[in-house]
């Protein structure tokens, strides 16, 4: 297999596994930790608490890449990105092992807690590793395309992890569910990683690394040296995730909550609409990445953006309607514009950094913007509509998100028109307007 393509398949499948990881963290907050592990608080509360368990590891996910990133831009990629894998897997091994709050007290969610943590600061580190390598292996002139192939590990990861949980769903009853049957999913995460395993450590080195190794120019510091030398990329890089992290965790995983809580239908029909999403979005991010080679990364994120802003006001009242298909295709289509966000986004938060900092870099902007754009998104969902009695301000809410995400891109320069190996200049200060 040639060295670049061994590469993409090492990171689709390493950030497939370690996002099944945290998807099934994700989707058993929503639907099963708020029951188990704080049943002495009314469902309302227990659910905010199960989710904030959850944020605990978007908190852990810039320090992930800080410290990963830190290694991989010192040290190199491809060590870092095993690190990663078996930490993220190891975490998501153990809760499947937690015993709940009825038989180990308040002891079992703190260390619930302590693995989602774990779990965050391996995945810190590995969005930025796998796509920096996809990137540097790749072709100079398909930068979009080739590191968008991790980006397809999300929603290969959230398919797998729904997709387990839609099965034992579908066939446990609620007491089997609840009593051991939501443990599997996280056991079998102890396979996957072997298999990831397996197939990453068989990869080369990033080229751009190895030269940068060779001159002796590796960065003592990237940390000070991106905050030094990017900081202008790495508010650009925050600036425009936040809108699609709110945007991906309403439609992704907020859904979860409303249709169960709110529309008051089953789980799976919840999970049959992103397992079907998902299947669309394993073609389309790809398909967006490569696009934004042909016309640029700023207009098919823009257009992503728009559309999502727009879906978010007619996503709520099409769920209302409880119509099992209707929910679906509601679900496919505000996935399918996340995915013209996500397909070149990797490419563009990656050229906004220079190669010797550009683990740290992308790392850093992608993981903090996650604080603030999808680890608080459902707690802020579950809250407006409990606080307004309707589901309008969450749609209010997304698309302000997402406006943010349309003034970073405006004021950012066109990634894709310069060599990755170069620092991008900055646009013009006048310069806002999108380009054709």
């Amino acid at each position: 297999m040639h060295a670049s393509r061994r590469v993409i398949l090492a990171g689709l499948v390493g950030t497939s596994l370690e996002w099944y990881d945290f998807f099934l963290y994700a989707s058993a907050a929503a639907l099963v930790f708020g029951k188990l592990f704080f049943p002495s608080f009314e469902p309302l509360t227990a659910t905010l608490l199960a989710f904030a368990t959850y944020a605990v590891g978007f908190v852990a996910r810039p320090l992930g890449g800080i410290l990963f990133g830190h290694f991989g831009d010192r040290n190199g990629r491809k060590g870092v990105l095993v690190a990663t894998l078996l930490l993220m897997g190891g975490a998501t091994f153990l809760v499947g092992l937690l015993p709940s709050y009825s038989t180990f007290g308040a002891a079992a969610p703190i260390l619930l807690v302590t693995l989602r943590f774990l779990q965050g600061l391996g995945l810190g580190g590995e969005w930025g590793g796998a796509v920096v390598m996809s990137l540097e292996h790749g072709d100079p002139q398909r930068r979009g395309l080739s590191a968008s192939w991790p980006q397809v590990g999300v929603p290969a990861g959230n398919l797998l992890a729904s997709g387990v949980l839609w099965l034992l769903s579908a066939t446990l009853s609620e007491s089997s569910f609840l009593g051991w049957g939501w443990r599997i999913p996280f056991l079998l995460s102890g396979l996957l990683v072997l298999v990831g395993l397996w197939i990453r450590v068989a990869v080369t080195e990033s080229p751009a690394f190895a030269e940068l190794a060779a001159q002796g120019s590796r960065p003592k510091l990237p940390l000070i040296e991106v905050l030094r030398r990017h900081p202008r990329g790495l508010l650009v890089a925050m600036a425009a995730r936040i809108g699609t992290d709110v945007a991906f965790y309403t439609f992704s995983l907020y859904v979860l909550t409303y249709v169960t809580r709110t529309v008051g239908l089953p789980r799976t029909v919840a999970l049959t609409g992103v397992l079907v999403a998902s299947a669309l979005q394993l073609v389309l991010i790809p398909l967006f990445g490569g696009l934004s080679d042909r016309v640029g990364r700023r207009p098919v994120y823009a257009a992503g953006a728009v559309a999502a802003a727009a879906w978010s006001f007619a996503f709520f009242p099409l769920l209302d309607t409880a119509n099992t298909v209707v929910i679906v295709l509601t679900v496919v289509v505000a996935l399918a514009t996340h995915a013209a966000m996500y397909g070149p986004q990797a490419a563009f938060v990656a050229e906004l950094f220079s190669t010797r900092l550009r683990y740290s870099g992308a790392s850093m902007g992608y993981q903090i913007a996650g604080i603030l754009g999808g680890a608080l998104a459902p707690i802020i969902a579950i809250k407006l509509v409990a606080a307004t009695g309707s589901a309008f301000a969450v749609s209010v809410y997304v698309a302000a998100a997402l406006g943010l995400t349309l003034v970073a891109l405006a004021f950012a320069p066109e990634t894709s028109r310069h060599p990755a190996t170069d620092d991008i200049p900055a646009p013009p200060a006048t310069r806002t307007t999108l380009p054709a």
